[in-house]
């Protein structure tokens, strides 16, 4: 990666104000933790003063951005949706409440610069800052740029992309190739596998990993207990399956084990999980320890996940959402899937016994595992939170 755009630039005894946007989701709200951290380890180790405010929609990612220490700020956000729905009237007032509060607290900390994730939490705080010509920076994490960044990017410094192909979609001269930003903690201790498994109380038997978004996803949670029946014996399965649906999927898979399985015993290679957390010690609800351990990932195909699979160095079968705006997920996918990484299975054809028999199939194979492995590594960008770290820093 050409990395020519980072300066050797001293920054000691400065004082900077940076004000962070984004929420809605997941896919906006980690990507902007990542560089936080980043950003608060080059000023620790530069002697910088730093002020680091979040200013976005009070949704369900918020405590994840408490827990980092950051002063926040919330405002009224509405969503921007392409297609047709009454939900966009009742969201036009939305974001002209979000506009006049995101006015005050521009006006107000007037920072030094502001740093977007995109999302429809961060139009009213990108749009303050371009008034007033505040440096304001976004990054893209889908191959196909959202509504709010294909509004703001011809205005702003510098885009951050993760896809080389999203280079057509922004003026070339603006735009930095770096990846998605993930949490580099997740990665950077080595971790014992067979260790570990034995200290979560799994078996020796391959893990299987099911992780539905930020969310979780009914469509893959209802097909996962479909061909529980079949996979169960040779797998050990971890299954995110989102905080709304943890009570149903729990309630389902009594019946399944009960009624179809015949036998409750094999409910412990079996592990519902309603959201991945970040922990500093073992825990089968933690993220870095279940990337770590899992032969086979399943996934859908938010940037994110797509970036942090790749991070860990793990095969993947990629289930694009079909329903995501601009069909983002699907380009994302393929786009992965083009590294020999990933296998891509679009869900207008995931039936139970074409899906399970790939899953054994890959499982199977030695021989594949390994060389989907040892692809990801050409995708993988674990330092893009840092580059922007860095480059913020330095062109301020």
């Amino acid at each position: 990666m050409d990395l020519s755009f980072l300066k050797s630039k001293t920054l000691a005894n400065k004082k900077l104000r940076i004000l962070l946007t984004g929420g809605g989701s997941g896919g906006h709200t980690f990507p902007l933790i990542a560089v936080s951290r980043e950003l608060k380890k080059i000023a620790l180790a530069q002697n910088i003063e730093l002020q680091l405010i979040y200013l976005g929609p009070n949704d369900f990612t918020l405590p994840y951005i408490q827990k980092e220490g950051i002063d926040i700020k919330t405002i009224s956000a509405g969503k921007f949706r392409r297609e047709f729905s009454w939900k966009n009237f009742l969201d036009i007032f939305k974001t002209i409440a979000g506009i006049f509060q995101t006015l005050f607290y521009v006006y107000i900390l007037m920072p030094d610069l502001i740093f977007s994730k995109g999302g429809y939490g961060s139009f009213p705080v990108s749009f303050w800052g371009i008034i007033f010509f505040i440096p304001t920076y976004t990054h893209e994490s889908d191959f196909i740029p959202g509504l709010v960044n294909h509004l703001i990017g011809r205005f702003c410094k510098k885009i951050f992309i993760s896809f080389e192909g999203t280079k057509q979609y922004f003026p070339l001269k603006k735009t930095i190739l770096v990846g998605n930003p993930i949490r580099e903690d997740l990665f950077t201790e080595k971790i014992n596998l067979e260790a570990t498994k034995k200290l979560l109380g799994l078996s020796p038997k391959p893990v299987l990993t099911i992780i539905g978004g930020s969310q979780g996803s009914k469509h893959i949670n209802d097909l996962i207990l479909d061909i529980l029946p079949k996979i169960i014996n040779q797998t050990e399965i971890i299954h995110q399956v989102g905080n709304d649906n943890f009570q149903e999927v729990k309630k389902e898979t009594e019946v399944v084990f009960q009624e179809i399985i015949k036998d409750e015993e094999r409910k412990q290679f079996y592990h519902p999980i309603s959201f991945f957390e970040e922990s500093q010690t073992p825990n089968i609800n933690s993220l870095k320890d279940v990337l770590a351990i899992s032969d086979l990932i399943i996934a859908r195909a938010g940037s994110g996940l797509i970036f942090e699979i790749a991070a860990s160095g793990k095969p993947s079968i990629i289930i694009p959402l079909p329903w995501a705006s601009q069909d983002h997920q699907k380009k994302n996918a393929y786009e992965y899937a083009k590294t020999g990484a990933a296998i891509v299975i679009e869900e207008n054809n995931l039936k139970p016994s074409i899906f399970s028999d790939l899953i054994l199939q890959t499982l199977n194979d030695p021989k594949k595992i390994a060389l989907m492995s040892q692809a990801t590594q050409s995708f993988a960008k674990p330092k893009a939170a840092e580059q922007i770290a860095q480059y913020l820093l330095q062109n301020t």
